[in-house]
């Protein structure tokens, strides 16, 4: 009984195991593959996006970044409830279908509502 006990848990152990060894090894090769740290000020700025700034300063950003920054999240998780249904969408029916069409025209109504505004064009 232990051994069947054990085959069950076999996926965790291996997920676990996985977890845990990438995150380490990336840790370790970087320590093991760095190049010598040569301190310069060009170093030790701030470096952010791709361009280093110099010292921070006080920035201001739009209402329309942060709405589109909400409004990419928003729609990422809509698309991501959209895979396991269309995964088992033969399974479960044309109840589940007609749910499925439901959910995509409103997803579909909510794009086309946030194009007419103007919230996805930069100014």
């Amino acid at each position: 009984m232990p051994l069947a006990s054990l085959a069950d848990w076999f996926p965790f152990l291996a997920y676990a195991f996985f977890a845990l060894a990438i995150p380490v090894s990336m840790i370790a090769m970087s320590f093991l593959f760095a190049t010598p740290a040569r301190r310069s000020r060009a170093r030790t700025m701030p470096f952010e996006s791709g361009v280093s700034t110099g010292a921070p300063t006080q920035q201001r950003f739009t209402v329309s970044f942060y709405l589109t920054a909400m409004l990419f999240i928003v729609f990422d998780i809509e698309i991501v409830f959209l895979f396991p249904v269309a995964v088992v969408l033969e399974r479960i029916g044309t109840f589940a279908l007609a749910e499925f069409g439901f959910f995509i025209a409103i997803l579909a109504v909510a794009y086309v509502y946030i194009w007419r505004k103007g919230a996805l064009e930069w100014r």
